[in-house]
């Protein structure tokens, strides 16, 4: 089986993002029998869903699983829903900050996830890591990117597996927080995405 699998470069002055550090160490410890392709993305509006949507439509993937950082969340989070909305409540890494504007101009208000979530969360579960449904990926490009995936595929009729996971910061990423956050160390955030590609391939 031939998988998407993409995270996002560090934004917000942190100089990691678990996302990247999670497709670099599968890429190098690939899961048996599933074919992996790889990307880490620019957190960059329009750019990163035009790199993810070209080499969805290149690669012609079975699967394709996009992941991102959520400061605060204390577990993996499986996306259900991407909605057509860009409402940054920061600038992204080129400076664009976006308000009140559509992902896709005319497209559906939301796509649901093609991912099995609730297959995946307890997939999770059953390893020992902390794992939930999540029924909003914000309006940032975690968002656009799963809406740009979604609705690409939608409307080429391109039947696959493909949603966003969401995964808690760091240890490292908090040291000088002055509110604490909920992290996660690296090891289990790769074992937790390792077993989401399992479970896709079985």
């Amino acid at each position: 089986m031939k998988i998407l699998l993409t995270g996002f470069e560090p934004f917000g002055g942190s100089p990691l993002n678990p996302s990247a550090s999670v497709v670099e160490a599968l890429a190098s410890d690939t899961p048996a029998d599933i074919e992996l392709a790889t990307m880490v993305l620019p957190v960059i509006g329009v750019e990163a869903g035009d790199r993810v949507v070209g080499r969805v439509e290149s690669d012609s993937p079975d699967a394709v699983v996009m992941l991102g950082e959520a400061t605060g969340r204390p577990g993996v989070s499986i996306e259900q829903i991407a909605i057509n909305l860009r409402d940054y409540r920061m600038s992204d890494n080129a400076g664009n900050c976006t308000t009140d504007e559509p992902v896709v101009e005319g497209g559906p208000d939301a796509y649901f996830a093609s991912l099995p979530v609730r297959r995946l969360v307890e997939s999770i579960r059953d390893i020992g890591v902390p794992a939930s449904r999540s029924l909003t990926a914000g309006a940032f490009l975690c968002n656009e990117i799963s809406y740009r995936v979604l609705h690409a595929n939608a409307i080429s009729n391109r039947r696959i597996p493909a949603g966003f996971v969401h995964l808690p910061r760091l240890p490292e990423q908090c040291l000088d927080a002055d509110t604490p956050h909920a992290s996660m160390a690296l090891d289990r955030q790769i074992a937790a995405v390792r077993t989401i590609l399992q479970t896709l391939s079985a």
